[in-house]
């Protein structure tokens, strides 16, 4: 079961205690921290209030407990087929999107004027959440219709936007991305997919994609692959990359879908997880359809020629919070599992009881577990905080008065999407071992769910970019931006809440001096590491350096939520106070030897020899 029944209010005359996030959690973060409803007074917001937020809140839970969840065994047991003609998946999987389309959800945080319900983002994220926690399988699919649309409506024509994304927002297209191929992987530098120009303003596109999820199915009218390809002539490397619509089906003038166009399933890849999502090969212009009696795939360009990576990655940045918001939402619904399981599983006697006939006390009582739930909850509950924020960010970026606002929340938000990325899927997958292990001998057997969600979550440290690139990313691009002005801005933001804390009580002021201090040490083991006049040995530990820049930053999130508790008495607050003096005072001090190794700028890995293996 996804839910326990708690009494009192609610949907279905229930209010429901789930078992997927907590929904307490989400409202404390977005109310008392957040502050979400002063958003209803920017002009782009203003016809939603509170009880809005609360209502889509309910109905985010609702299709994700009773449509999404109660099919996440079976998708995964019965993974995708290909019967050399269509791809086969459990009914319920096609069931679940009808029935979240039919909500408007998908076009959540978009504009009114294209169907969207013009939710802040930040609203919109916590929907999702609760359905990559009930079915990250299924959830892929409107996860990546929404990136799909969101990055038309950036770069796309007003054609475009009407015959692409409206039927997305619709639920009756479905979108993906293309960019890995079976020889480049992430070194997008060497793709080779052609799109040769046509009279008539089309392209034809020919080449094989790898890893393309929600690939080929029967789940929508039409699948909306945006393709990065190569015009001939286009400078090479990244810089000469365009980006095509290339549907599975042509739409004509009138809406209606006509030929099929010459996008072939080559193959499936069966991952260890998220097997509910189909993941794809796929052949573009192999010739088995010849759309206009003419070979390759039909292609419609996005803005300009080669700006293919750049408006890519408009839709990459926003999946890259997604993922991290993913890999929270399946951290925390494993710890949810364990506590659970911990307070219902009588075992053991306290440490000093003498008599073994005295009854056994339920598995939460016992210090080891309560400091591996204090570890999960510190990590899951941080990481929510942390996506949030940067779906607050996204908000600020497009809505704030002053231009100054929306450029300082565009700056912050770049520095930490790698972070916001990476550190949920690092840590909260930490949780998901932490929950199995809690579980015991029983959280190894698929009757219990914590098993497929640490399956499910393992994937979300590759998804949308490896640690390393996004470490790479963080070291050698985002911090050293414009002059290092954002690792400034990131620095200046931390300490401003670490100056609140020391008006606050002494537990406050003793967290937020470790929290300043550690600051103060990535502030100069950046300039260290970059001092040394060499790429490959500042970068050479670059992974090293997201782990820290990670915990410090998971740290201020956790002293936000101190201050944002205060002294107000009851269960949540207490439990907030608990894990932020745990975080601090637990996983901050990692973050020391981290730093040691990093201001030596080590050359371990650089000099390391293939052959020494």
């Amino acid at each position: 079961m996804s839910v326990l029944v708690d009494g009192g209010g609610g949907w279905h005359g229930v209010r429901m205690r789930s078992l997927l996030l907590s929904r307490r959690d989400l409202d404390f973060l977005l109310n008392d921290w957040l502050q979400v409803e002063k958003l209803t007074s920017r002009p782009r917001f203003a016809d939603h209030d509170s009880d809005t937020f609360s209502a889509v809140l309910d109905l985010a839970e609702e299709v994700a407990t009773e449509h999404f969840a109660p099919h996440r065994k079976l998708s995964d047991a019965s993974e995708p087929e290909f019967d050399g003609e269509r791809v086969h998946l459990p009914a319920e999987v096609g069931d679940a999107l009808r029935v979240l389309a039919g909500t408007g959800m998908i076009g959540a945080a978009m504009d009114g004027s294209v169907g969207g319900m013009q939710l802040p983002q930040v609203v919109a994220q916590a929907c999702f959440l609760w359905l990559h926690a009930a079915n990250v399988g299924t959830a892929a699919y409107p996860f990546l219709t929404v990136a799909n649309a969101n990055l038309l409506l950036a770069h796309g024509s007003p054609e475009q936007v009407d015959t692409w994304v409206r039927p997305m927002l619709e639920g009756r297209f479905t979108g993906t991305m293309c960019l890995s191929e079976p020889q480049a992987g992430s070194s997008l530098s060497d793709v080779t997919t052609r799109a040769e120009p046509r009279p008539d303003n089309t392209y034809r596109i020919t080449g094989t994609k790898m890893w393309i999820s929600g690939g080929d199915h029967e789940l929508s009218e039409n699948i909306v692959h945006l393709v990065l390809a190569r015009i001939p002539g286009s400078p090479p490397g990244v810089k000469g990359i365009s980006l095509f619509v290339v549907p599975r089906f042509l739409v004509g003038p009138d809406g209606a879908l006509g030929e099929r166009n010459d996008v072939v399933l080559a193959g499936l890849n069966h991952k260890m997880g998220y097997r509910g999502t189909v993941n794809t090969l796929l052949n573009f212009g192999e010739g088995r359809y010849t759309p206009g009696g003419e070979a390759g795939a039909v292609g419609y360009l996005v803005g300009e020629p080669n700006q293919g990576l750049a408006q890519m990655f408009h839709m990459m940045n926003e999946a890259r919070v997604g993922v991290g918001g993913g890999a929270t939402a399946l951290g925390y619904a494993g710890y949810l599992h364990a506590l659970d399981y911990a307070r219902t599983r009588p075992q053991g006697r306290p440490a000093g009881a003498k008599d073994p006939s005295a009854p056994q006390v339920p598995l939460v009582a016992h210090a080891d577990v309560k400091r591996m739930l204090l570890a999960s909850k510190s990590y899951v509950e941080g990481a929510l905080a942390l996506v949030l924020y940067c779906a607050r960010l996204l908000d600020e970026e497009r809505t704030a008065d002053d231009a100054a606002d929306r450029a300082r929340a565009h700056l912050l938000l770049e520095v930490l999407t790698p972070v916001a990325k990476s550190w949920p899927s690092q840590w909260c997958l930490a949780a998901n071992d932490l929950a199995i292990q809690i579980h015991g001998g029983y959280g190894y057997t698929r009757e219990y769910d914590v098993e497929q969600l640490y399956r499910d979550n393992r994937l979300n440290a590759i998804h949308e970019g490896t640690h390393g690139i996004q470490a790479i990313d963080l070291l050698g691009r985002k911090v050293v931006m414009q002059g290092g002005a954002g690792l400034t801005l990131l620095a200046e933001t931390i300490r401003a809440t670490t100056a609140r804390a020391v008006d606050a009580d002494g537990t406050a002021a003793e967290l937020a001096a470790a929290l300043d201090a550690a600051v103060t040490r990535i502030v100069g083991v950046t300039a260290t590491l970059w001092a040394a006049g060499d790429p490959e040995v500042s970068l050479a530990n670059a992974s090293v350096y997201l782990e820290a820049v990670g915990h410090v930053v998971v740290g201020w999130m956790w002293l936000e939520q101190l201050l944002a508790a205060g002294d107000r008495p009851g269960d949540l607050y207490d439990g907030k106070r608990a894990a932020a003096r745990f975080y601090l005072r637990h996983e901050l001090p990692r973050t020391g030897p981290w730093l040691d190794l990093l201001a030596s700028v080590d050359r371990t890995t650089v000099d390391m020899k293939d052959e020494w293996f």
